[in-house]
């Protein structure tokens, strides 16, 4: 086994005990804004989306939501949309981020959490995986334009989070995604 497959099943195993004891969370509709690109890596994607209703834990999405069309309009939140079995961040995704990256670099005191999601296809174990390459794929791009790393927290959801019912592409399109969340202002 070479050294990076080692280090990624060390992360798997790490990730699978961590959430071995936590429940499952509800689902949660997350805003449908297209936020911006930075390219990372690729790899597989989740399981089918199914949507139920959730608490959020107190904590709203930021939303600066036209449909799926980036913005960039000055309000923090954003959902970033991801192609199957990829964590790299798509074109048209870019102005969006670089929009949250100059909030958060003007605005020290604020914090983002980031939320990988993906598809119901997959493993769960290799949705959670990718769910995480997603977030700090994102988190990565925010960085690079002007954010600090401590105003960024990463979590994934894998599969359990879907906002769209069905087993089609349709669905899986929209569930496979990193939603911007506002923890502290």
């Amino acid at each position: 086994m070479n050294r990076f497959n080692k280090l990624t099943l060390a992360a798997l195993i790490a990730v699978s005990f961590t959430l071995a004891g936590c429940p499952k969370k509800p689902t949660v509709k997350a805003p449908q804004t297209a936020a911006q690109s930075v390219a990372q890596t690729s790899d597989s994607d989740a399981r089918t989306g199914r949507t139920s209703g959730a608490d959020n834990g107190g904590v709203r999405p930021l939303t600066s939501t036209k449909g799926d069309m980036p913005s960039g309009d000055g309000e923090l939140g954003a959902t970033i949309r991801f192609d199957y079995d990829s964590s790299e961040i798509k074109a048209e995704y870019q102005p969006i981020i670089s929009s949250e990256a100059k909030q958060l670099a003007a605005n020290r005191h604020l914090q983002l959490r980031l939320e990988g999601n993906t598809d119901e296809r997959g493993s769960a174990e290799y949705n959670i995986a990718l769910g995480e390459r997603r977030a700090q794929a994102v988190k990565k791009a925010l960085v690079l334009l002007g954010a600090s790393d401590t105003q960024l927290t990463t979590v994934s959801y894998g599969e359990e989070r879907p906002v769209a019912d069905g087993h089609d592409e349709a669905a899986w399109s929209q569930n496979r995604r990193v939603d911007i969340v506002v923890t502290a202002r």
